[in-house]
């Protein structure tokens, strides 16, 4: 995703427009596969190696994704052992990691594209990562986004929980032994790892986030199929704020400008019914209105998460 939003920007300069459909080509490629497709796909005049050196330092100070924290914290607390093993090459790697504090340490080894015969889909990678851990390779379970990550790994003869890095492509990773929607939907005792002790009556507490606009129409299409008014929260500026959060159903509190308080559980993402291309937020508020309310203000306070 957030190389899809460098290079929307980047391709600008050369008059051209990145098409986000052509993101399967580059997900898991070493950096300079990937440069090598986007500059033949494009036609840009300048090399492989000009055209990494430009954009990488844009996305190094990654956030990391939701729920990696959470994981690498409480497999540590356990006394799992890690091992983070990438297709990127080791300065790439040492760059990301500085800005999260505790993961460096957290794993045991960490192993680079740059360091390794072949990258993924070549085993390699993960032989080497299970050789450095001490353990197994069938012992062993690996967490990925990619393709040719899942490839590798299963040519290792790992066990692979899929988390797919573009929305809707969940078909496509059927070679996985899980596909999940994301790091909060990891179940690690379905793996013989200690579970989590953080859900409560089924639901995940959160660091609380917010999100407020004017409540608008949605398609029309879900009210007539419920049978109910149905409104959406405008989603404009808070593009990246959604980008951070996974599809899922969450709860919170809501606030109407002028009515006051209410318990809401809102869905965020692509409705599969209606196939929309945009992320949306569907809020529901626990409460009988007598009349529809479009166009006031609505400020959602998001603690929980439900499910994805």
């Amino acid at each position: 995703g957030v190389v899809s939003e460098v290079l929307k920007v980047y391709l600008v300069k050369y008059e051209k427009k990145w098409d986000g459909r052509e993101a399967q080509k580059i997900i898991g490629k070493t950096p300079i596969e990937a440069a090598a497709a986007i500059v033949e796909d494009y036609g840009l005049p300048l090399s492989k190696e000009d055209l990494l050196s430009e954009i990488s330092p844009i996305w190094c100070k990654l956030k990391a994704l939701p729920g990696a924290y959470r994981l690498i914290k409480h497999l540590r607390g356990h006394g799992v052992q890690m091992a983070l093993a990438s297709n990127s090459p080791r300065d790439s790697i040492e760059k990301k990691i500085s800005y999260h504090p505790t993961w460096k340490e957290s794993f045991t080894a960490i192993i680079a594209g740059d360091e390794v015969k072949a990258g993924k889909p070549s085993p390699e990678i993960y032989l080497e990562a299970a050789k450095r851990l001490s353990i197994d390779p069938s012992k062993c379970l690996v967490i990925e986004d990619s393709l040719p990550g899942i490839a590798a790994a299963k040519a290792a003869e790992m066990e692979v929980v899929a988390v797919p890095s573009l929305p809707k492509q969940s078909h496509l990773y059927t070679a996985a032994d899980e596909v999940i929607n994301s790091l909060l939907d990891l179940r690690p005792e379905k793996w013989g790892l200690p579970p989590f002790e953080d859900w409560i009556d089924g639901t995940l507490p959160l660091e609380p986030w917010h999100i407020g606009g004017p409540v608008i129409k949605g398609y029309g299409r879900g009210s007539k199929v419920l049978g109910i008014p149905t409104a959406n929260l405008s989603v404009e500026g808070y593009a990246t704020v959604l980008s951070e959060h996974p599809a899922g159903v969450y709860f919170g509190w809501a606030k109407l400008s002028t009515r006051g308080f209410y318990k809401m559980v809102m869905s965020i993402g692509w409705n599969p019914y209606f196939n929309n291309t945009e992320k949306t937020i569907e809020p529901w508020l626990l409460h009988k209105f007598d009349e529809d309310f479009y166009g006031e203000e609505l400020h959602l306070v998001i603690v929980g998460y439900i499910r994805p």
